[in-house]
């Protein structure tokens, strides 16, 4: 399976997220799954990245010409795109689960458009797996259920991701996929 990760490029992040994209990269190596990621060479996108290919996981990274330099020397395939549009279309279209670790705001919109194109699509194959570790994801989380509620929401079933709030549920969850 090719597993799409979306997370943070920061560098220098406590050592509990570090470990949560480790154990994510090892479980797809050990596995023989296939990491899809946005290719740059840092952060927990490198960790996890580093994990899966230590393990013997195929990687490929996506990434933005601008970011080119960024590259990550570990991918076995990249794809280069002109924007950031096109790298989340690309990365869409090559996985078959999402997995949302910690990240700020590129993150976030990663998981928003993937949610809405499977919305729009009609996409009930799929899954996202929101790692919503120490809660950071809680108020997103509020909003989408109060969207899916709301006269506004086309889609009354906006809730195609589970959540999950650590790293052993996270593998529990992936072991069951």
């Amino acid at each position: 399976m090719k597993f799409a990760v979306y997370c943070s490029s920061k560098r220098g992040l406590d050592t509990e997220y570090i470990e949560l994209a480790q154990a994510l990269g090892r479980w797809m190596g050990i596995h023989g799954h296939t990491l899809v990621y946005g290719g740059v060479n840092a952060g927990l996108m490198h960790e996890v990245a580093q994990a899966c290919h230590d393990a013997g996981g195929h990687i490929t990274g996506v990434n933005i010409e601008a970011f080119k330099h960024r590259t990550d020397p570990l991918v076995d395939e990249v794809i280069y795109t002109a924007n950031l549009g096109e790298r989340k279309a690309q990365m869409y279209q090559l996985a078959d689960v999402f997995v949302v670790l910690p990240g700020g705001l590129g993150t976030a919109d990663e998981w928003i458009s993937t949610l809405s194109q499977m919305v729009v699509s009609g996409d009930e194959q799929r899954i996202i797996v929101v790692v919503n570790l120490h809660g950071m994801y809680d108020s997103l989380l509020r909003y989408l259920d109060e969207m899916s509620r709301s006269p506004f929401a086309r889609d009354k079933h906006l809730h195609r991701y589970v959540v999950v709030a650590n790293q052993q549920e996270l593998i529990n969850k992936l072991n069951e996929i």
